[in-house]
């Protein structure tokens, strides 16, 4: 599968691959693994999505602020794999922090937003484990965070 046509094919707009904003790189490869930093939740405007699930946005909100999570992870991994997407050959695993109350509980629906997206794109080699966790708070007062790893070629 081109991973390059699926995304145009699902019409996807990749945003920038931003820079870290704090003592840490973006991306690591240690062998054949891809890690990458946890994404915020940043709108196709640039916004960041903020607030707490359960209170200030829904879960469908929520999910759609971790699908941006996950756009944002493609493309630090196109960036760290020099623009190759092909060098992809599955993703391990995704986790998800979900900025909620108390009482939230659907943390998995909020981060279903990044691992359809993930799914969507890669296919069979998208299908990844996964943890899905709720706090207090995140970076930036945003709505979700998440992380990868991915197995390179």
């Amino acid at each position: 599968m081109n991973f390059e046509n699926k995304i145009e094919e699902l019409k996807i707009k990749l945003p920038d691959a931003k820079p870290p904003v704090g003592s840490y790189v973006a991306t690591k490869i240690i062998g054949n693994l891809l890690y990458i930093s946890g994404q915020i939740s940043i709108s196709e405007n640039g916004e960041l999505l903020k607030g707490k699930v359960g209170k200030d946005l829904s879960t469908d909100e929520g999910y759609n602020a971790a699908k941006r999570c996950g756009l944002s992870i493609i493309s630090q991994a196109k960036v760290a794999c020099e623009g190759d997407l092909s060098k992809i050959k599955s993703c391990i695993k995704l986790t998800g922090f979900v900025n909620s109350t108390d009482d939230f509980i659907e943390q998995p629906k909020v981060i279903n937003g990044a691992s359809d997206l993930i799914a969507s794109i890669f296919g069979d080699a998208g299908m990844h484990t996964r943890a899905a966790v709720s706090t207090n708070s995140l970076p930036l007062g945003v709505s979700v965070e998440v992380e990868a790893i991915f197995e390179l070629k």
